[in-house]
């Protein structure tokens, strides 16, 4: 009840305000992670002869090698090979493409002020979306920050929800009322984005407890950044995650930024997957959807069995800013930017991918990325038109009834005085 009004009411907006308070304000310093597992980085060359035709006769099964090694902590690393198929990959580029498309398309309406208000772009990080979704149901839960656009088009959300939501319309995911931080998808338990920073994270806890008591085979991903990653709430949370074992799973979205302070000046341990300390953790090339699937896949079978918690580190990188406010170029090079671009882009692996072992031929690739950009078109035109919320729609899910009803401090003619209100 408390997240389903929290999506209905704008107020929820400007909670996260306070977020600028605690977060400390931008360096210089630059993240020297971004490129760890970039180096000694050939994706192309590596995935090259690694990806093997199943058994099967007339299946597209495939077998592909991860490149970039996972890091465990307390725990045995998954397998480097990913079972896979044609389809699965190029659903995955299909999906990657809109997302990249979406946040393109919400950075120009911004600019043109459509979207106006909080607004934090996903493009660069497309990977941990998709490559999550493969891994899971959507009887499983999620729940994440305000950097939400593409966690809720993974979870089944259509683009026009998404850009009528950030344009304040009725066909929005929270009917207008919630914007960019508050995308929500309760039919397929997306339990939303959240304005305040590392408040989603028992709220994840919470989630993990409902299906341990209802004895049901799901699991929790609850998904904070690196800059959420000293929150005092998250130990509490993850204590009694690993104290009751409950199935959750901790993704950290390390894109090394935190607002606009790098990793090296905010944390005097930056291998946030050994966080847990006693929960097992596991390093992860963000970058790579396939490496995330598996990821993804190994933490959901540990968690299920009983086994408790598990932190994810997705080693990641945002192109824009912190939010549309923060230009991103004060406090990281253009050469950082460009680089992990030219060599760690999501969206390019997955097209390389598909290149490689010839799994569409390049019109077909086209044509792909044609009907995803119609797709995103065509929800900016609807959401335009669609027509903004009735102002009833604020008096809705509150409690209407004030007899009876002394507010203390707002009415400087209504006695305060409790001790004279009548029952």
């Amino acid at each position: 009840a408390t997240v389903r009004g929290a999506r209905r009411t704008r107020v929820c907006v400007c909670v996260c305000d306070i977020m600028a308070a605690l977060l400390r304000a931008a360096g210089n310093g630059l993240a020297r992670r971004a490129r760890d597992s970039a180096s000694s980085f050939a994706v192309a060359s590596q995935q090259r002869g690694l990806a093997k035709k199943s058994a099967a006769a007339g299946d597209d099964a495939m077998t592909i090698e991860i490149p970039v090694p996972f890091k465990a902590h307390n725990i045995e690393a998954p397998s480097q090979m990913v079972e896979t198929s044609k389809s699965e990959i190029v659903d995955m580029f299909t999906q990657a493409y809109l997302m990249r498309r979406l946040e393109i398309a919400s950075d120009v309406l911004y600019k043109g002020k459509f979207i106006r208000g909080f607004c934090h772009l996903y493009d660069g990080q497309e990977a941990v979306c998709v490559g999550m979704e493969a891994a899971l149901t959507k009887e499983d839960a999620i729940v994440t920050s305000y950097r939400d656009h593409c966690t809720h088009l993974g979870r089944g959300g259509t683009p026009l929800e998404v850009m009528a939501e950030l344009m304040g319309r009725v066909d929005g995911a929270s009917k207008g009322m919630g914007g960019s931080m508050h995308m929500y998808k309760r039919d397929t338990n997306f339990f939303g984005g959240n304005g305040i920073v590392g408040a989603q994270t028992p709220i994840g806890a919470g989630l993990a407890f409902s299906y341990k008591y209802n004895k049901q085979p799901n699991v929790a991903v609850a998904m904070y950044g690196d800059g959420a990653a000293n929150q005092g709430q998250l130990f509490e949370a993850l204590n009694i995650a690993a104290l009751w074992d409950l199935p959750l799973i901790y993704v950290c979205e390390n894109n090394h930024y935190g607002m606009g302070t790098a990793i090296a000046r905010s944390a005097k341990s930056p291998e946030y997957y050994k966080r847990g300390d006693y929960v097992p953790g596991l390093r992860v090339d963000g970058m790579d959807a396939l490496a995330v699937k598996q990821a993804i896949k190994f933490a959901k079978a540990h968690c299920v069995s009983g086994a408790g918690p598990i932190v994810l580190e997705m080693d990641t990188y945002r192109y824009h800013g912190h939010s549309m406010s923060d230009p991103g170029s004060t406090y990281r090079t253009r050469d950082e930017i460009t680089g992990i671009r030219q060599e760690r882009d999501p969206v390019e692996r997955l097209r390389k991918l598909i290149q490689h072992h010839e799994l569409l031929a390049p019109e077909e690739i086209k044509a792909i990325e044609k009907s995803q950009r119609k797709i995103v078109d065509d929800a900016v035109a609807a959401g335009k038109s669609s027509p903004e919320p009735d102002s009833n729609a604020l008096f809705r899910n509150m409690n209407q009834v004030s007899d009876g009803i002394v507010i203390r401090g707002v009415d400087s003619g209504v006695r305060t005085d409790l001790a004279t209100v009548q029952p």
